[in-house]
């Protein structure tokens, strides 16, 4: 069982103290007062706290499409619901091998069976 993702939800870049600044699109749905992410949310947020730097490494900065994780059969306003296994790359070096993933739903009350 998967969990939705809120606005609280906590993504990491996989150098971990990478964060991910969530940013929910639609008002429609809430849990716990809290707004349901949907497809698009989590993809070109910026990304604060990531670690690797230096002459030759780019740090995670940004988020890019996401790979998996988007409900096959939740949608809201049309969008599908994000879910906790939410992953796609990074902009971070080397390129094509930084990925950013889900630590935390945000929630714990609705699940996608």
């Amino acid at each position: 069982m998967m969990q939705l993702l809120t606005e609280d939800a906590i993504v990491n870049c996989d150098h971990e103290l990478g964060i991910v600044a969530i940013l929910a699109t639609q008002s429609w749905v809430t849990i716990a007062h809290r707004r349901v992410l949907v497809a698009t949310d989590p993809e070109q947020r910026p990304i604060v706290g990531c670690p690797m730097y230096g002459p030759t490494v780019k740090p995670c900065s940004n988020t890019l499409k996401v790979r998996s994780g988007y409900s096959d059969l939740l949608r809201i306003d049309g969008k599908r619901v994000c879910l906790d296994t939410v992953t796609g790359l990074t902009d971070g070096t080397p390129p094509g091998m930084v990925n950013y993933s889900v630590r935390n739903p945000g929630q714990l009350l609705v699940r996608e069976v």
